[in-house]
């Protein structure tokens, strides 16, 4: 194990933390908050940890797969740690793991939420909560690598560690450019997310906390409501920019790079967008005698199919009184996730497609023994590492769902409410059904609980094996 570079980018990760927090001390600054002190003091001691461990450079450039994954497992933690002391600070949420399970349910654009109400905050802290989604939504690791001229081949490894889906591949040769590439994608979709919502008139602070929210799937909200108190034109707009936010980024690459039915013939993206298809049609004739015609009927099933699946959270009705095709249809969408290579969270709809093809391969071969038959995707060969990977992930997920389920039935808590807490948090969507619905919160889970939910909200954003590796002895023998 090379302790050196991982310290090393560890060190570079709470330098970037102190740069981020200046944001929210200018808004502190423009509303005239005395909160903003938190934030300045959260700075100091980042840049008092951070800079001493940057100085070095480190003489051993050795990386590979087992220090990217244990880098980027470490940087998470100690991102959130750091992240939680302006909420402690300020004593908007005083309590430690409290602001812990805020923070980490940002970074990892969760949304999932201790408070009870948020209206009441300062506007710095509301900004903060919601750049956490933005900061973590493309991942911190992948900024790390737009800006720093880290140079060897451990490129690879740290985005491969930190990125959502079965297998990760470069856009061009360098992995920089590449970080670069990802990284100038996702502002510009933010940008033009913020200009359409300003021109519907939201309030340029709600506009900056929902477009951050947006891109990040995160799903933090700066009213208490969510996004219902919103005109329809808002509300339109932020579920289309949620399904966008949803799509795997090397589609606008290749949608920019004019390689227009290289694009179109992408799997995923048909399966998804037919899901949503699908889905949105369902609710909206299970649910159409709650609400006043068609148009708003389709508006909010669209709004809810789109937050759920690709695990943003936002909210727009109270899906918890649905009636039970509805609700069952959305815990679905839970688990399936929007696109690999995209912010969102989940199972990655990549996957299904590959067990669903992997299944009927073993069907076919139980008819013909001596048959050849290769699992495909966008017409290439799927690997045996990238069938073996999904079905390990698939393996732990479910065993890590289990014994969560299992931990948090000990708040003696109906069993929807603990299903869909592990299944919110795992899949980092936020609400959930019962006590935890778009309506409710995770502040009365016992701290046990709340730790166990910190760590699968963890776990699901890492795609699990960064955070799992980190209890194995043998990640941290010298070889």
């Amino acid at each position: 194990m090379n302790y050196s570079i991982i310290v090393y980018i560890i060190g570079w990760i709470l330098n970037f933390q102190a740069i981020f927090m200046v944001l929210p001390c200018i808004t502190a600054v423009i509303y005239r908050e005395s909160a903003g002190f938190s934030f300045v003091i959260a700075m100091v001691l980042c840049l008092v940890a951070g800079i001493p461990l940057t100085r070095k450079k480190p003489s051993n450039r050795v990386f590979y797969t087992r220090e990217g994954y244990v880098t980027v497992a470490l940087s998470w933690i100690v991102l959130s740690i750091a992240g939680a002391l302006p909420f402690i600070f300020s004593r908007s949420i005083p309590n430690p793991i409290d602001a812990l399970f805020e923070t980490i349910s940002g970074f990892t654009t969760t949304g999932a939420s201790i408070l009870t109400a948020v209206e009441g905050l300062p506007h710095c802290v509301l900004f903060w909560r919601s750049f956490t989604h933005w900061i973590g939504g493309m991942g911190v690791l992948v900024f790390l690598l737009c800006l720093l001229p880290l140079s060897g081949g451990y490129q690879m490894s740290l985005m491969r560690a930190e990125s959502p889906g079965p297998s990760v591949s470069k856009l061009v040769p360098k992995v920089r450019s590449t970080a670069k590439i990802l990284y100038t994608i996702y502002f510009a979709l933010t940008v033009l997310e913020i200009i359409f919502l300003l021109l519907g008139g939201m309030p340029l602070f709600d506009t900056l906390c929902t477009a951050f929210g947006t891109a990040g799937t995160g799903g933090f909200g700066v009213k208490n409501d969510s996004i219902a108190g919103y005109s329809p034109y808002l509300q339109t707009v932020t579920a289309i920019f949620m399904i966008l936010f949803g799509i795997n980024f090397s589609v606008y690459y290749l949608i920019i790079t004019k390689k227009f039915m290289q694009a179109l013939k992408i799997e995923e993206l048909r399966y998804y967008l037919g899901i949503i298809a699908l889905s949105t049609l369902t609710i909206a004739l299970d649910i159409r005698h709650l609400f006043h015609g068609v148009w708003e009927t389709l508006r909010t099933a669209l709004f809810q199919v789109g937050s759920i699946i690709t695990t943003t959270g936002f909210a727009t009705a109270d899906f918890n009184q649905w009636p039970g095709l509805s609700r069952t249809i959305l815990v679905m969408l839970m688990f399936v996730g929007a696109c690999a290579g995209s912010t969102g969270g989940g199972i990655k709809v990549s996957r299904f497609i590959i067990l669903w093809r992997a299944l009927r391969k073993e069907l076919h071969l139980f008819l013909h023994p001596n048959a050849v038959k290769k699992v495909r995707m966008d017409g290439k060969s799927i690997s045996h590492e990238v069938l073996r990977s999904t079905n390990n992930f698939i393996m732990v997920y479910f065993l890590i769902f289990a014994v969560s389920v299992l931990i948090l039935s000990f708040n003696e808590f109906d069993l929807v409410t603990n299903f869909t807490a592990v299944a919110a948090t795992i899949n980092n969507i936020g609400p959930g059904l019962e006590l935890v619905g778009p309506t409710g919160n995770f502040s009365m889970f016992s701290p046990l609980s709340k730790c166990v939910l910190c760590f699968d909200m963890l776990a699901g954003r890492l795609e699990i094996f960064p955070l799992v590796l980190l209890f194995a002895r043998d990640t941290w023998k010298k070889f």
